[in-house]
């Protein structure tokens, strides 16, 4: 196939790349330039799609698939569109479970409720902002045209987020580690590679519509994401497993603060236990944990000795101050609960 990633040097994007160049694709990449190079092998051509005359430099080339990762104003999807529609044989969008109406339900699919968006509009928030470059794209190619991956949690290399890199980071430094809530809670995920190579199966065999992107129920459980963290990294670290009540009292933030985790009885919860047969169906493949958490670590330690790690966010990981007074205030009620027993 010929495939053009608007975007692919980052994350997900950069994932397309390589699943398509080790597939033996003609693989395009079209950015600003600013995130390095094209992986060796793709094509690069430099472009602001921001700017309305940006597609010029593509005029007239057809392109089996066009992989999409954009998600900010779903104008921009649109002006893509557009221009580079009537020779884009499909389109695949990096989507996200995010466009599901609020709450979501325990075990849904691709049939829940959905938010509102507008394919014309600027930039909003994260939900109405890919639900409108859905939107955007459905009406310009037609449904059956538009592949819609509705990503959920991705962990792996090249994690610009820093969910995973920050557990990495954090039970590298070993000693006592603060864990939420418990061993065997159930947690759902996606490694980019794996996101990338469903994304281009599906394309070549035609589909569209839209597809959850996360592992089956019963995969992972967060224990087993930590234990993988501390085996890679080969530190001392013991995980002190604290209740969810205590650490929302204490107001430690489920997701940003301590990543990946959900409470239980949170409605939030909800991300962990979708149901993904049309992806089990399409012929996602879910590599096993270990290879995930290895290959990020290999990835955080390369780019923490070059200095080109992404900025950390600031709504990601937990401050270590706040970690040891967490962990100190459970000790405290551990000892009170003793000492008050029969």
């Amino acid at each position: 196939m010929r495939v053009l990633v608007l975007g692919g040097t980052q994350f997900v994007g950069h994932a397309v790349v390589a699943e398509g160049l080790a597939r033996g694709h003609d693989v395009t990449v079209a950015n600003r330039g600013t995130s390095g190079p094209a992986a060796d092998g793709a094509r690069q051509v430099r472009l602001d799609r921001t700017d309305p005359d940006a597609y010029a430099a593509l005029a007239g080339e057809r392109f089996d698939l066009v992989v999409d990762t954009w998600s900010g104003a779903p104008r921009v999807v649109r002006d893509a569109v557009r221009a580079l529609g009537p020779w884009a044989d499909r389109w695949a969008y990096v989507s996200s479970r995010s466009v599901y109406a609020w709450p979501p339900e325990p075990g849904a699919d691709e049939s829940a409720p959905l938010v509102e968006g507008d394919p014309d509009a600027g930039s909003r928030d994260y939900p109405a902002d890919k639900r409108g470059a859905e939107l955007a794209l459905e009406r310009e190619l037609g449904p059956e045209a538009v592949l819609l991956l509705r990503a959920g949690l991705i962990l792996g290399p090249r994690d610009n987020v820093g969910r995973l890199p920050w557990w990495l980071r954090r039970v590298a430094r070993g000693g006592r580690t603060l864990a939420p809530d418990r061993p065997g809670l159930p947690i759902q995920y996606v490694d980019p590679r794996d996101l990338a190579a469903l994304a281009l199966t599906a394309a070549a065999d035609g589909r569209g519509g839209a597809v959850d992107v996360v592992c089956p129920v019963g995969t992972a459980t967060l224990g087993e994401l930590l234990v993988t963290c501390r085996d890679v990294t080969g530190s001392d670290a013991s995980f002190e497993w604290v209740d969810p009540a205590f650490l929302l009292a204490a107001d430690v933030a489920p997701w940003t603060e301590l990543p990946v985790w959900l409470p239980e009885d949170d409605e939030a919860y909800a991300l962990h236990s979708s149901d993904v047969a049309r992806a089990l169906a399409w012929g996602m493949r879910i590599r096993p944990l270990l290879e995930t958490v290895a290959d990020c670590w290999s990835w955080v330690q390369e780019v923490d000795a070059a200095g080109t790690a992404p900025p950390r966010r600031a709504d990601v990981g937990l401050d270590p101050e706040k970690e040891q007074a967490v962990l100190d205030g459970w000790d405290a009620r551990v000892r009170d609960s003793v000492v008050g027993s029969p």
